[in-house]
């Protein structure tokens, strides 16, 4: 049997991590600048997430919802205490895809509609729902299209009014990036969210603050919509929350009563995932992980904006987006092959930086100097 080859991969196998590098199979090694998209949030085998997964290991790996797991239990109250929604509810799944479909099977529950506004340059996902919200229609089957999503100029104001307008009490829910990842890292402005949220308010729809790429502290803040002081009715979570291991979540406002049966996972908050999401939280807190996001972004920003060969530095924190010029198109694989330095890209002109969140200045450092000896 052979893979099924749908994705574009650097031609170099990753075989060890440890803390910001890797090494491939020949023995080089990479400073990891791309945490696997953004994956990686608290460095490869860090040593209290090794421990506490090893721990778990040894007691019991995996039951299904059909018990009590107190460690769920446990992971909201963390969760809820390090994010600042200790009053909300947390619903456990296993990957940002999944989390988005259920925030929108969840706002649709709640009040009954079918209309999803959604914006260019999004991407939620590539299930059913999700994949429909998605501005990528090459990824979109036919069994996926649907009327019931509008599309919006992101961080159109005017549009988003006049579409609540048209559509009033038939509109769901809201589904909006805090910083759009995939499409080249574009912040969603902060008048506009907070117009979201007016318009939700006044029409009985949902705000859903897509967080998987953009939450989990790394845009130096744990969710990037806090950036215009907003508050959304549910928040998924994903990427960095178990850092590789498979883990998801809808963070779920008050206003939402649950029901049995209405959502539902057979892997979603096994002990082993929720083990690795503690240890996740807790580095967190004893690292003041978050904290130093925001300073090294801060730094990274800084210096890379002194560079006349940049169109352009977008971002928060440690989720940056480097417009390239024209002529540097092959500045990513140069990053690779020259300096063993791994990076994400968002199209042909566009590097995403999203390491993991206890990245050194040294470490930064390492990559400004190969960008300098490339642009030079």
């Amino acid at each position: 049997m052979k893979l099924f080859d749908v994705y574009k991969r650097i031609d170099t196998e990753i075989i060890k991590g440890k803390e910001r590098f890797v090494w491939d199979a020949k023995g080089n090694q990479y400073l990891d600048m791309f945490g696997g998209h953004a994956v990686i949030s608290i460095g490869h085998l860090h040593p209290h997430y090794m421990d506490r997964l090893t721990s778990q290991l040894k007691h019991l790996g995996f039951y299904s919802n059909s018990v009590r797991l107190s460690l769920q239990e446990q992971l909201a109250e963390k969760l809820g205490k390090v994010c600042g929604k200790e009053n909300h509810q947390l619903f456990l799944c296993n990957s940002g895809a999944e989390a988005n479909e259920n925030a929108l099977k969840l706002a649709s529950f709640a009040n009954g509609r079918k209309k999803i506004i959604a914006f260019t340059g999004a991407f939620h996902g590539r299930t059913s729902l999700a994949v429909a919200t998605t501005d990528n229609p090459a990824i979109i089957a036919p069994v996926n299209e649907t009327d019931n999503v509008i599309f919006l100029s992101h961080n159109d104001i005017q549009a988003l009014e006049e579409t609540f307008a048209k559509y009033k009490e038939q509109i769901s829910s809201v589904i909006i990036e805090g910083i759009q990842g995939v499409s080249g890292i574009y912040i969603s402005k902060p008048e506009f969210l907070q117009r979201i949220r007016t318009l939700c308010n006044a029409y009985g729809a949902y705000f859903i603050g897509d967080a998987v790429q953009c939450g989990y502290g790394r845009t130096g803040k744990f969710f990037a919509h806090d950036y215009a002081c907003v508050e959304a009715d549910i928040y998924t979570v994903a990427k960095g929350m178990g850092n590789g291991f498979p883990i998801a979540g809808l963070i779920i406002s008050p206003k939402f009563t649950a029901k049995t049966g209405m959502l539902g996972t057979t892997f979603g908050g096994n002990p082993l995932a929720c083990a690795s999401a503690l240890a996740v939280l807790e580095i967190f807190e004893e690292e003041n992980l978050i904290e130093n996001a925001l300073h090294i972004g801060d730094y990274l920003k800084t210096e890379l904006e002194k560079f006349t060969e940049i169109k352009e530095v977008r971002g928060k924190g440690l989720m940056i987006g480097i417009e390239l010029l024209g002529r540097y198109k092959d500045l990513r694989k140069n990053l690779i092959n020259k300096h063993r330095i791994i990076t994400g890209e968002a199209g042909q002109h566009v590097i995403r930086l999203l390491p993991a969140l206890n990245i050194t200045k040294g470490e930064a450092d390492l990559f400004l100097t190969a960008i300098k000896s490339e642009l030079k």
